[in-house]
């Protein structure tokens, strides 16, 4: 009899497993298929947190798609805009680093963890500095993402957008918001070298003039 009930046991939770499986694909399915009306509809009754294999939930999809109408129904449903992926990214995270700034934006309203890290220890401002998003560093500054985090390869936003950007005007914009937004231009990397002197080396002069005009050298 014992065996017989613990069978059953093992038979309904597989099945309710396959159930949720099968509840969570659909609203994964919507959201990459950018159907709307499933979405809305799913959303009032579906797991927002049910994980793909990737760990992605249907936000980090949207997110990934930069579907900003669907992720806004995900967030105003109670989407987390903090739940991590496999490889430690968010919806506010990949926003962020990405540009994606109508859904940045949304993330920001609704709980974004500014302190929260990528799998290099980065907040969102440093590879949206990076990746060249001036309007993203400006508002994750507006938003009070400090712009001294340093990452675990020991770079500011301010460094990164030095050493990994190409010297361009958006990079000089970046530089500027980012100088005029309080970053502290004497942070060196871990081998001693501070922005100005990287933008030296690399001749972007007037990049090395406007963080010299704000103290750097």
């Amino acid at each position: 009899m014992m065996i017989k009930t613990f069978r059953t046991f093992l038979l309904l939770g597989g099945l309710m497993t396959l159930s949720l499986f099968a509840h969570g694909k659909a609203l994964h399915d919507a959201v990459q298929n950018n159907d709307i009306e499933a979405v809305t509809q799913l959303a009032i009754k579906e797991n927002l947190e049910i994980r793909d294999h990737q760990q992605n939930t249907p936000l980090m999809l949207a997110t990934q798609k930069n579907n900003a109408k669907i992720a806004e129904i995900l967030i105003l449903a109670g989407a987390d805009v903090n739940a991590k992926n496999k490889i430690q990214d968010t919806p506010h995270l990949l926003s962020g680093a990405q540009g994606y700034n109508e859904i940045l934006m949304l993330t920001l309203a609704h709980g974004a963890n500014l302190k929260d890290t990528n799998r290099y220890g980065g907040t969102a401002i440093i590879p949206a500095a990076e990746k060249g998003h001036p309007e993203t560093v400006k508002m994750l500054l507006a938003a009070g993402a400090d712009p001294d985090h340093v990452n675990n390869l020991g770079w500011t936003a301010l460094m990164e957008a030095v050493l990994l950007g190409n010297g361009s005007q958006t990079y000089l914009d970046i530089v500027t918001i980012l100088l005029k937004g309080g970053a502290n231009p004497n942070i060196p990397d871990n081998d001693g070298v501070t922005p100005f002197k990287y933008a030296k080396q690399k001749g972007f002069e007037d990049i090395a003039n406007v963080i010299q005009q704000h103290g750097g050298r």
